[in-house]
């Protein structure tokens, strides 16, 4: 029975809000229940008995949650026995279950590289929402090609469906990964902010003029547009790719891969900003530009466009690509530049192919060693 029905009902607002925080400790301390006894069932064959694909897939359906939901409690559940300090959080109030399957997909993710005391002390602290990116940093400090191993999967899941209405309307869906979704949202926020106290669109209603204006304007006569601005936050030790180092942080994105960085940083403006062991700004130098105007005209008159064998990328579709990358000592100097579509210059960073320059000027292109070339040739 729970307790506050009928006459026991909180009146007062001091009343009423402490309850709601008696029963949300009740709830998470259900929901790690929960998760014990949903990972102890995906052992077991049941699921599969009574015509299901998955544990998960039986969870939805008998326990009317959502797929990302009962996935999380499997995945919670597994993690329990390696989590006992996070479990003993839960359970006194200190954090709350959302705080906690966070913990546990990072745990799942890195095994026992995870520092749980260091996460622990930071979800007591923050909101589900920050403490979200926080794991993701953790993770990236762990195992950072684990984390480009997702958001190279990301890239691969990315979609976009036009369909045409009956009434000439067209519908749009798609999936973006962090990356995409930031730029497509750094593009369009600009332009679909209000115009006047009398623009009384919706916001979905000004994204989706904003989306059409863009495209009208990378429609007119061919002429490049200037690029957004992607304004990235990220350590010396992330830019350099060293171990240990956290994830980078980007505007209207979770928290990115040293890899992603590296190939945001090919042709980018950069801006030093010294912070103090309090985070207060100590100095902050000039920006500068990777590659100068007078380089990247030169670049656009003597690539034509990006230079992937077989691309037709026009120049205006490009951007700057070194091929020894200037965060590890390579010279921004013409030998040095090349223009890559931003497929290409993708696969070049975070798809682990390599471009280089042959001794006759042609560029060769190699793609990255897969498991099966790994293996030992067997007798024939």
């Amino acid at each position: 029975m729970i307790a506050g029905e009928g006459a026991l009902a909180p009146e007062t607002g001091a009343e009423i809000a402490a309850e709601m925080i008696r029963v949300r400790l009740m709830m998470d301390q259900f929901e790690l229940y929960f998760s014990r006894l949903s990972a102890k069932f995906a052992k077991t064959e049941v699921y599969d008995e009574q015509g299901f694909d998955s544990p998960i897939a039986w969870i939805k359906a008998n326990c009317h949650m959502s797929g990302g939901a009962a996935a999380d409690r499997v995945c919670a559940g597994e993690q329990l026995e390696q989590l006992g300090k996070s479990e003993a959080a839960v359970l006194a109030g200190e954090i709350g279950f959302a705080h906690f399957a966070h913990i546990a997909r990072a745990s799942a993710a890195v095994g026992e590289r995870l520092d749980e005391s260091t996460l622990l002390r930071h979800a007591r602290k923050e909101s589900v929402a920050r403490f979200r990116e926080t794991c993701i940093h953790a993770r990236h400090a762990a195992d950072p090609e684990g984390v480009v191993e997702e958001e190279v999967l990301g890239v691969e899941m990315r979609e976009l469906t036009l369909t045409d209405t009956d009434n000439g309307m067209v519908s749009v869906s798609g999936t973006l990964d962090k990356v995409g979704g930031a730029a497509l949202r750094t593009a369009l926020e600009p332009l679909a902010k209000r115009m006047g106290k009398d623009d009384r669109r919706a916001h979905p209603r000004r994204l989706a003029d904003a989306l059409v204006d863009l495209s009208m304007h990378a429609l007119d006569n061919g002429k490049p547009s200037s690029r957004p601005n992607l304004q990235i936050t990220t350590a010396l030790e992330t830019l350099l790719g060293l171990a240990g180092a956290p994830a980078a942080e980007m505007d209207f994105s979770l928290p990115i891969s040293s890899k992603a960085v590296e190939r945001l940083a090919c042709d980018c403006s950069v801006t030093r900003i010294l912070l103090g062991s309090d985070s207060s700004v100590i100095d902050v130098g000039r920006a500068r530009r990777v590659v100068s105007g007078p380089q990247g005209k030169a670049l656009r008159v003597r690539d034509k466009g990006c230079v992937w064998p077989g691309c037709d990328r026009p120049a205006s579709w490009t951007s700057a690509h070194h091929i020894a990358h200037w965060i590890h000592g390579g010279p921004t100097d013409l030998h040095n530049l090349v223009l890559l579509c931003y497929r290409h210059h993708w696969m070049v960073h975070e798809g682990g192919w390599q471009i280089v320059r042959s001794d006759e000027g042609r560029m060769l292109t190699i793609p990255p060693v897969t498991e099966f070339q790994r293996l030992a040739r067997g007798p024939d």
